[in-house]
C-alpha cells in the first residue's frame, strides 16, 4: 500500500468512526432520561406536590421554531456574564480558567517547537486532519437530527438541535476572541522564530478566521459532545466517548501546528461552559 493510498484508507476510517459512534448511539433506545416508576414504586412512594416557593426547573424546550429565540437569549447571556462578576459570583471558576490560561500562553514558546520538529503524529494526523474533525463534529448532530426526525424520536432530535444551538453560541465566542487577540498560528511562525511573541501580530482576515486563540475545533467538539454527554448520560460510555473524541480534536490542534496548547484549552472551557451553564441550564 503506497503513501497516497495509506492517507486515503486514513481518512475513509476516520469518517467512518465518527459515523459509526453517531450511529451507534443512535440505535439505543434513549428516550428518556430516568426510568418511569412502576406501579409499586408509584404506591410506595407517597405524591408530594411542589413547594410554593421552591419552584421546579426544568430544560429548556428546543424546536425549529423556538431556536432563534434561545440563540439570542444565549448571546444575551453570555454578553452580560461581566455583570455577574460584578456582583460577585463566579469568580472562583473564571479566576481558575484564566490562570491555567495565562500559565498555558507562558509555556506555549517551550512546548509548541517540540510539535514542529517530531514526525511522530503523522498518522495521527492523517486521521485528525481539520477537514476531517470538523466534518465529523458537524455530522454527529445532523445524523441524530436526520435519524431521530425518521425514528420519530423527539428526543434525539432536540439533542442535535441543542447542540446545533451550542456549536453556534460558541463560534460568535470564538470569532470575536479571534478579531480582538490576533494570535499567530504556530504554522504561521518562520523556522527560528519567536514562539512567545505572537498576540496581535496577525492580518490575515478582517474577521480573524485564520488567527489561534482559541481553537475553533476544538470550542466545537466540546460543546457538541457536552451537550451529547448531558443528554445521554444514563449511558456511561457515551461521556467517555464524547469527551475522549473532543479531547484527540484538541490534541489534533497542536499536532497539526494549527493552534498552541493554550488556545485547545480555552477552547474546550469555551465550549464546555456554553454548552453546561447557557444552553442546557434549567429554566
Amino acid at each position: 500500500m503506497d503513501a497516497r493510498t495509506s492517507r486515503r484508507f486514513k481518512s475513509r476510517l476516520a469518517v467512518c468512526l465518527f459515523a459509526s459512534v453517531s450511529g451507534g448511539v443512535l440505535c439505543l433506545p434513549l428516550r428518556a432520561q430516568e426510568p418511569q416508576p412502576t406501579p409499586e414504586t408509584q404506591q410506595a412512594i407517597p405524591f408530594e406536590a411542589p413547594k410554593p416557593d421552591r419552584p421546579t426547573a426544568k430544560e429548556r424546550d428546543v424546536s425549529w421554531r423556538t431556536l432563534p429565540r434561545n440563540f439570542f437569549q444565549d448571546q444575551k447571556e453570555i454578553w452580560l456574564f461581566p455583570t455577574q462578576l460584578a456582583k460577585g459570583r463566579h469568580w472562583l471558576p473564571v479566576v481558575g480558567v484564566a490562570g491555567a490560561t495565562a500559565i498555558l500562553i507562558a509555556a506555549d514558546g517551550h512546548d509548541t517547537p517540540y510539535f514542529r520538529r517530531t514526525r511522530s503524529f503523522e498518522g495521527f494526523n492523517d486521521v485528525f486532519s481539520g477537514r476531517i474533525t470538523g466534518a465529523g463534529i458537524a455530522l454527529v448532530p445532523v445524523a441524530f437530527l436526520v435519524g431521530g426526525h425518521f425514528r420519530k424520536d423527539s428526543y434525539a432530535e432536540k439533542t442535535a438541535l441543542l447542540a446545533g444551538e451550542a456549536y453556534a453560541n460558541g463560534a460568535v465566542m470564538e470569532i470575536a476572541l479571534k478579531m480582538a487577540t490576533r494570535r499567530l498560528r504556530p504554522s504561521d511562525i518562520p523556522p527560528g522564530g519567536n514562539f512567545s511573541d505572537t498576540f496581535f501580530d496577525s492580518h490575515k482576515s478582517v474577521l480573524g478566521n485564520n488567527t489561534s486563540f482559541p481553537s475553533g475545533h476544538t470550542t466545537a467538539a466540546f460543546a457538541v459532545a457536552t451537550v451529547f454527554s448531558h443528554r445521554y448520560r444514563q449511558h456511561r460510555w457515551v461521556p467517555w466517548v464524547a469527551y475522549g473524541t473532543a479531547a484527540a480534536v484538541g490534541f489534533s490542534r497542536v499536532t497539526l501546528q494549527s493552534h498552541f496548547p493554550s488556545d485547545v484549552f480555552l477552547g474546550a472551557a469555551l465550549g464546555y461552559s456554553i454548552s453546561k451553564f447557557v444552553v442546557l441550564r434549567p429554566r
